[in-house]
């Protein structure tokens, strides 16, 4: 396609042209380069993007400004990488590890989130200029992998999110907007980077949190921990049903195969625990029943394959029973571990009748 360039715009166009295999290794080369470094270092990020600038595009910023460039090395943005992150920390943090993966050109570099426009949220990116160290590639066949530049952008998800917005809605296309849209802008602008900021702080209070849990949970200070599923996790790698699931498989020989445990949350909930003292004074309180109540169920079958679940379960059957929640409150269990099916009804009174002859039921009797 022709375009009404001056000569020494066409050609830097056909420089482009003629650089089309390398462009293409190059992004390829960049893109995979940061996607595993990343990977490595543990670092999620919404999304790596990555382009070549359309020639049509390059047309247009050479008929606007073609003298500003010598040649197509002086262009730093017809390969174009963008790393979308959830949190804004997480622009540091890429950006941290993007200085030892590529060569960054300081010079070009430039941190947008300084600059503190009124209307600027959409464009608070990190913008690096950099050159794939020959660390990551050297070949003599295309020396230029190493000398040309690339633009990479550091967002996150809601900076990338306002400025599409703003590219779709003409807010920068140079129209003039009145002061009443304009103003609109600036708002939402303010609220999204306060939004931006608040998930980070709240990010960084409950990873707090989550630690306190621990030291807590690790200490033994169980009565100090509040019950939920963060709290609930931490006191499970302490293996709190492990000894009464071993007790249980060995009446057959049995293994036990994982399964999650979360389910039982709405069960604990539904028995008014509050703390994780509540769930460890639970189990020390029903421990040796429990085993009698797996023990009259797997006596007489050939089981040789059971659940993580098998203690928790046959605790949480105990303690129903002994507060009085009989067949009823035992259907009304499996509801809420298995989901509500009519068979869950006969299963409880199945159970019922298992636990009639054992000592618990006959002091609950009492």
């Amino acid at each position: 396609m022709n375009y009404p360039l001056e000569p020494h715009g066409e050609m830097i166009l056909q420089q482009y042209r003629d650089y089309q295999p390398i462009f293409k290794r190059l992004d390829e080369l960049v893109f995979n380069h940061l996607s595993r470094t990343l990977q490595e270092q543990g670092i999620y990020v919404t999304s790596i993007e990555h382009r070549i600038k359309q020639e049509a595009s390059l047309a247009g910023k050479l008929m606007r400004k073609g003298h500003k460039y010598t040649d197509i090395n002086s262009l730093t943005d017809i390969v174009g990488v963008r790393i979308i992150t959830f949190y804004t920390d997480d622009v540091d943090k890429v950006a941290a590890i993007v200085k030892r993966a590529l060569d960054v050109d300081w010079k070009e570099s430039v941190d947008k989130r300084k600059l503190h426009d009124l209307d600027s949220f959409g464009y608070n990116s990190l913008h690096y200029i950099c050159r794939l160290p020959k660390s990551v590639i050297d070949d003599p066949k295309m020396p230029e992998l190493n000398t040309i530049r690339f633009e990479l952008q550091m967002r996150t998800a809601l900076q990338h999110v306002w400025s599409t917005i703003e590219h779709d809605t003409g807010y920068k296309g140079g129209v003039k907007i009145p002061r009443e849209y304009l103003r609109q802008f600036s708002r939402l602008a303010g609220m999204l980077e306060l939004i931006d900021d608040e998930f980070s702080r709240l990010r960084a209070t409950l990873t707090n949190y989550r630690r306190r849990v621990q030291s807590l949970v690790a200490s033994g200070q169980l009565d100090d921990v509040e019950l939920d599923s963060d709290s609930f996790h931490s006191y499970l790698e302490l293996h709190p049903f492990d000894r009464l699931n071993r007790r249980i498989a060995a009446v057959n020989q049995a293994e036990i195969y994982p399964t999650t445990l979360r389910p039982f949350m709405h069960v604990f909930e539904k028995f008014g625990f509050t703390t994780l003292g509540d769930v460890d004074r639970f189990i020390s309180d029903n421990s040796e029943d429990a085993y009698q109540m797996a023990l009259s169920q797997l006596a007489f079958t050939d089981l040789d394959i059971l659940s993580e679940n098998i203690g928790l379960l046959n605790l949480c059957i105990v303690h129903t029973l002994k507060n009085g929640g009989g067949q009823q409150g035992i259907a009304q269990l499996y509801d809420i571990i298995y989901g509500t099916r009519p068979e869950n009804s006969e299963m409880a009174s199945i159970t019922v009748e298992q636990a009639s002859s054992l000592a618990f039921m006959q002091n609950s009797a009492k």
